[in-house]
């Protein structure tokens, strides 16, 4: 588990999740599920990892209590 948290913490981990909020927003909001009810819980969950990615902590390890690798 802690390869898993030193990768997320790391710059591509980070990338990886604000890549991966901007395509759930996408999703919610222009894509396929757009218009609809699910459509925007799935944007609004897409800032999680926008957040996280920018703040740099992997909300797994917050949750699961590991350290700040």
């Amino acid at each position: 588990m802690a390869g898993l948290f030193t990768f997320m913490n790391s710059m591509a981990g980070r990338i990886l999740r604000i890549v991966l909020g901007v395509v759930l927003i996408w999703l919610g909001l222009l894509g396929p599920l757009a218009g609809s009810t699910g459509g925007v819980i799935v944007a609004i969950i897409g800032v999680v990892p926008i957040v996280m990615g920018i703040w740099g902590r992997c909300l797994l390890q917050i949750v699961l209590g590991g350290s700040k690798a």
